[in-house]
């Protein structure tokens, strides 16, 4: 409006000189073109100092709208950021115990990320080579494995749960009717090859060099009746062996989806499964962060341990 103003009085005061002259006087066109001059500095001069104070108040609010954000702004960051954690797996019941700790972590301030894989050896690789925080697929015995194998230096930061390793059969009910040379299937990783084996020992089927234990190769056979003939197959193969092996060795993770259950349908099971707990893993730069600690901490809570009791009481012992 002030604008306008000063614009209308310019207009007014350039109207009654040009009525009051007509220019045919030399001095008074010139005058007039004096005045003129000077009327449109002056309307610049006014126009520009109210653009200026115009400025000026805008500017002051947007200070104060800009202020509170500003400030929450720096409380969040002192407050620090939620962590994201990515952790590799496989299959249930592993990916279940990941979604049911899930939103527990995130009052925790964690985000999990659980990034489902396609076989046995990706988890490693990927934890070694940073691209995810942890893992939770294996047992010790094969976490070591690789780490000799691949100068790792991945470690175990809680087991979770011991999965009972069984013996199961398309054909046959029981181990005594086995027929002779009878084919085996076992997994092809060495901790699963010992693994195997030592369970068929502990059953009486054959008998390893003393001492071996869970390093147990084929070559470690010293007595085999009934000249059983094993193959070796990747982890991820052996529930699809149970049409061409007479015995199959396997987790309840493989044996479940075909609706295999140790306690009800394994012709046998290893005597003790504690030394190989499904566990949780870590590298040795991060198992202490508080994040991967939170993670372990609520993987071994109630929660977890009420699931297993409800769900999988016939194929998996929590081991916290």
């Amino acid at each position: 409006m002030e604008v306008q103003e000063a614009q209308q009085d310019f207009d007014s005061s350039e109207r009654q000189i040009l009525e009051k002259t007509n220019c045919d006087d030399e001095i008074a066109c010139n005058d007039y073109q004096i005045i003129q001059r000077r009327g449109k500095y002056l309307m610049k001069a006014k126009l520009m100092l109210m653009l200026l104070a115009v400025m000026l108040v805008v500017s002051a609010c947007g200070k104060k709208e800009e202020t509170p954000a500003a400030e929450g702004t720096k409380q969040e960051a002192q407050a620090g950021q939620a962590v994201t954690l990515k952790v590799a797996t496989l299959i249930p019941p592993m990916t279940d115990v990941l979604d049911i700790v899930k939103p527990l972590l995130k009052e925790d301030g964690v985000n999990l990320e659980v990034v489902v894989l396609s076989d046995n050896v990706q988890p490693n690789t990927a934890l070694a080579n940073k691209e995810v925080d942890a893992n939770f697929f294996q047992h010790v015995p094969y976490m070591k494995q690789f780490n000799e194998a691949n100068n790792a230096n991945l470690v175990p930061v809680q087991p979770i749960y011991n999965a009972i390793y069984g013996g199961y059969s398309k054909t046959y009910k029981s181990i005594d009717e086995l027929p002779e040379g009878a084919v085996i299937a076992i997994a092809n990783d060495p901790s699963n090859i010992g693994r195997s084996l030592v369970m068929l020992e502990q059953n009486g089927l054959i008998k390893l060099k003393e001492g071996v234990g869970f390093n147990a190769t084929q070559a470690d056979i010293t007595e085999n009746k009934k000249n059983f003939k094993f193959k070796e197959v990747d982890l991820l193969m052996l529930a699809r062996m149970m049409d061409d092996a007479d015995l199959v060795a396997m987790t309840p993770a493989y044996a479940s989806p075909l609706g295999l259950t140790p306690k009800k349908d394994a012709l046998l099971t290893e005597k003790d499964d504690s030394h190989f707990a499904i566990t949780l893993v870590a590298r040795e730069d991060n198992k202490d962060s508080e994040a991967i600690q939170k993670l372990a901490k609520r993987m071994a809570g109630p929660e977890v341990k009420a699931f297993f009791e409800k769900n999988y009481a016939d194929i998996a012992i929590p081991a916290f």
